[in-house]
């Protein structure tokens, strides 16, 4: 299988400026999404302009890197690794060629009829040079445009095949093509930069570059950037239904951000709010898991009465324990990441606020760091119903036996992560929250219900269950 990512993309257009500087700091506003390497594509005059590497954004792109980037418009891309490699070759934007034309795509996703796409493009005698779904997106685009001759009813016609989740950049000549998968599973936002035109993933990035968020792409969207201008918009045909991603909203969007017209601090505070309705406990302080649960403790401690207190300082250079691509490395980190405020949880009872729960090694450290403090109780409080099945659609939460949630109800998850009690949030309290239908919301990984059919889910299930 590829890579299943979560990261992501950014695409400028302008007029008379150098692409390069808005899509450096696009990217660093979307750092939190990848941590592992990152990459820029331009174009100027036919040519293009290619730079990636590992580590991060800043750390990649010196000044005199970023002025070999030349050109008004290009794309750019932050990555975590997930089932893939951690090495260059699958760093993005990643070049290909459509009909002898460079081009560069980048994407945010996972397509989960791959491996069948794939043996398609072979059997037409398509030569692929990796593993990486985004080449064989991009490969597949090429093909139907040597039949339609027209790029975005090729997009339209790939589209129609490729089943998953995805946010896509592709730079072709002087034009960005960009476009959303037909449920609107991963996101991608439209906005306007120093006089021209940019999409990113998160709203924050456009804002970040000195711009505006106008809108998101409509779920099956395709608008071409060209020249600075939104030169056409077309729509992939869909059956008008929705499954925005809730993970968008719980943990990986920044709180500053705003998804599908719903600011990400609001929902994580109404988040907080409904979990001290429906969870509510006797303690001394509310304690939240820096940095992603903070509005949720603090809607939680709002609703509760009980003060809050920031009881774990994070050191803001390391990284996000769960992106990290080893086991071992994220539990050691989390014991540089975080540290406890000296004497401000001794003989207190606690509540520690998660944002959500994955494997659950990560939270054991922190509520075994909690009790060394000398907190005399920690009941663990999360803002997310309970992960019981794999993401297929950009997320790393493949195997069912990895999740603490599998086969354990509360009580049992509270013993396998050493804490008092643990108590998640209904998944109506999260409908509830992020203000959308449940209709319209994917919540897969927590009902093994997928809003499209995952290939080989079934005998997935029943391996993992026997392995269990």
């Amino acid at each position: 299988m590829p890579a299943r990512e979560h990261c992501g993309v950014v695409g400028v257009s302008l007029q008379g400026k150098g692409a390069a500087p808005y899509l450096f700091r696009g990217l660093r506003a979307l750092q939190h999404r990848g941590q592992e390497s990152a990459g820029i594509a331009t174009t100027s005059h036919g040519t293009l302009f290619h730079r990636k590497g590992m580590g991060l954004v800043h750390e990649i792109f010196g000044q005199e890197l970023l002025d070999t980037l030349r050109g008004p418009v290009g794309i750019g891309h932050v990555r975590y690794s997930t089932t893939g490699s951690s090495d260059l070759e699958n760093a993005q934007p990643i070049v290909v060629k459509v009909h002898d034309q460079d081009a560069a795509i980048a994407h945010n996703g996972n397509i989960v009829n791959f491996e069948r796409i794939r043996r398609r493009l072979e059997a037409q005698g398509v030569e692929l040079l990796g593993n990486a779904d985004s080449e064989t997106m991009a490969q597949l685009i090429a093909l139907e445009f040597g039949r339609t001759r027209e790029l975005e009813a090729a997009i339209r016609r790939a589209s129609g095949e490729l089943v998953g989740g995805y946010a896509v950049v592709l730079l072709v000549g002087s034009r960005i093509y960009a476009f959303r998968d037909p449920l609107g599973i991963r996101p991608l936002v439209l906005g306007t930069v120093d006089g021209g035109s940019a999409v990113a993933s998160e709203s924050v990035a456009l804002e970040l570059m000195g711009g505006k968020a106008l809108r998101d792409l409509e779920p099956g969207e395709v608008v071409v950037l060209d020249k600075g201008q939104v030169v056409r918009t077309s729509t992939i045909p869909n059956s008008g239904d929705r499954a925005h991603c809730m993970f968008e909203w719980v943990y990986f969007s920044r709180p500053d951000s705003i998804a599908e017209g719903r600011p990400v601090y609001d929902v994580r505070y109404r988040i907080g709010e409904r979990l001290a309705r429906e969870a509510p406990v006797r303690a001394d302080l509310v304690v939240p898991v820096p940095d992603s649960a903070r509005p949720q403790a603090l809607g939680y401690a709002s609703a509760s009465g009980i003060p809050y207190a920031e009881g774990l300082i994070k050191n803001r250079f390391v990284e996000r324990t769960f992106i990290l691509p080893d086991q071992r490395k994220r539990e050691f980190e989390v014991r540089v990441k975080l540290h406890p405020v000296p004497g401000l949880l001794k003989g207190k009872n606690v509540v520690l606020v998660d944002d959500s729960i994955v494997r659950g090694t990560t939270l054991r450290e922190i509520v075994e760091m909690v009790r060394t403090a000398g907190a005399a109780r920690v009941d663990v409080r999360v803002g997310c119903p309970p992960i019981r099945a794999p993401c297929y659609f950009g997320v790393d939460m493949k195997e069912r036996k990895e999740l603490v949630a599998f086969q354990r109800d509360e009580a049992q998850i509270a013993e396998a992560i050493a804490a008092d009690s643990v108590h998640y949030l209904s998944i109506a309290g999260l409908v509830e929250s992020v203000g959308l239908p449940e209709g319209r919301l994917c919540l897969g990984c927590l009902t093994g219900r997928y809003p499209v059919e995952v290939p080989e889910e079934r005998h997935r299930f029943q391996k993992s269950l026997a392995e269990f």
